[in-house]
């Protein structure tokens, strides 16, 4: 059965940085091919794309990852109901979350233990972080309130109908981010969503050595009379080019985009949508660890592209071994070179040429190698073609549904 597979790969330059710290504070590291190698996290990237989508997508195609949900309802509740009372909107905020996720939502022991000293009474939260779409919330507000004007909103929630109902809410409707990233929800396994998108960690595509910077600052009232720093510390830090890479399904994307009420022309577009803001959004994002000590604000040397019909291939083995800078220093050029003789061999070897759907683009000198593999296009050109790519893809893949239910129904 034909996929629809997009494999993005990145190589880019960080200066001296700290993006990414381990429980000690220094960068992460990972050892690869025998050799000690930078490594960002692959959490850690999600999270700056999804930072990205702010700025690329509408608020009400994205969601929220929170373990204070019951808040965030009961703004929704209070904004169509100005009536209700704070302590009522979360009260029944939590009772309908419940109902939708079998998750426990009530106020924090800890935090009901401070109350008891004189704290302000706590909120109720989520044991766990839980990642529901704009969409969701909405529609749980709406049911919620229908629940407050019944009287008895137990006994409400205690009808298998309106049980039924919360759940389809939260299974239904699903956000960009959550389509992609997916979701766990530990209390109702059911309501889980597969993530469509899958990142890896980036690592180095040479060896590294952790660095320390041993700084001091000046307490500014003090005068000639009292010498020396008013705190001393130690900060760790290296710099790499980075191979980064990340893989997107785009039939899961399709599948968790049109569940719940729509048509699959609409989920189509929401699909072409989802796919250009992760494009854009995983080329341009930065991880912000240590950003304002080291103002690490670089883009990518080197981005290819390639649109897949069968699995997804990362290409990290080009640099299972460590690349050496060349003469004059730097290790660009180095990695655009193993990669351009990689590449090439390892899709005839296992017959995963892209037919054309390929594209570069090549922002620094030393990556020209890189030209013949793919289309050289700049970003906006990269995210357009991939989405009418994507597009046509997933219009076939509607088409087919479409036949599959009419079969169905005849």
């Amino acid at each position: 059965m034909s996929r629809t597979i997009l494999d993005i790969h990145i190589l880019q330059t960080v200066p001296p940085s700290n993006l990414n710290r381990d429980d000690t504070g220094s960068p992460k590291t990972a050892v690869y091919g025998g050799v000690r190698r930078s490594r960002v996290s692959s959490q850690a990237w999600k999270r700056a794309t999804r930072r990205e989508f702010a700025q690329l997508l509408d608020p009400s195609e994205l969601g929220v990852r929170t373990k204070k949900v019951a808040e965030a309802l009961a703004e929704r509740i209070t904004r169509l109901h100005p009536t209700t009372d704070a302590p009522r909107a979360l009260a029944l905020a939590a009772e309908t979350i419940t109902t939708a996720t079998g998750a426990k939502v009530e106020p924090p022991r800890r935090k009901t233990n401070a109350a008891k000293e004189g704290a302000a009474d706590p909120s109720p939260e989520a044991s766990y972080l839980m990642f529901l779409s704009a969409r969701q919330l909405d529609g749980l507000a709406v049911l919620a309130l229908e629940a407050l004007k019944s009287g008895d909103s137990t006994a409400f929630f205690k009808d298998k109908k309106n049980k039924a109902t919360a759940r389809e809410i939260a299974d239904t409707g699903h956000s960009v981010d959550i389509a992609l990233f997916g979701r766990m929800v530990a209390d109702a396994t059911d309501i889980n969503v597969d993530a469509a998108a899958q990142v890896a960690h980036a690592i180095s595509v040479h060896a590294v050595e952790t660095e320390s910077d041993y700084y001091t600052a000046v307490d500014d009232r003090n005068t000639d009379a009292q010498p020396g720093a008013g705190m001393i510390g130690i900060v760790d830090f290296n710099s790499a080019t980075l191979y980064r890479y990340a893989a997107v399904d785009v039939d899961q994307l399709y599948r968790n985009l049109s569940a719940g009420p729509g048509t699959d022309e609409s989920a189509g577009k929401a699909v072409r949508r989802a796919v250009e803001a992760f494009t854009e959004g995983f080329v341009t994002s930065i991880p912000t660890g240590k950003i304002n000590t080291f103002a690490h604000h670089t883009l990518p040397d080197a981005v290819i592209v390639k649109l897949r019909s069968a699995r997804p291939i990362s290409f990290v083995g080009a640099f299972e071994k460590a690349v050496r800078a060349d003469a004059g220093g730097g290790h660009v050029t180095a990695a655009c070179r193993e990669l351009a003789a990689f590449v090439p061999k390892i899709e005839r070897a296992y017959g995963a040429e892209t037919d054309g759907r390929s594209w570069v683009l090549l922002a620094s000198d030393g990556t020209e190698p890189l030209a013949a593999l793919g289309t050289e296009v700049t970003l906006p050109g990269l995210v357009e073609a991939v989405g009418a790519a994507v597009g046509e893809a997933v219009s076939r893949t509607a088409a087919e549904a479409i036949a599959t239910r009419a079969e169905q129904r005849g």
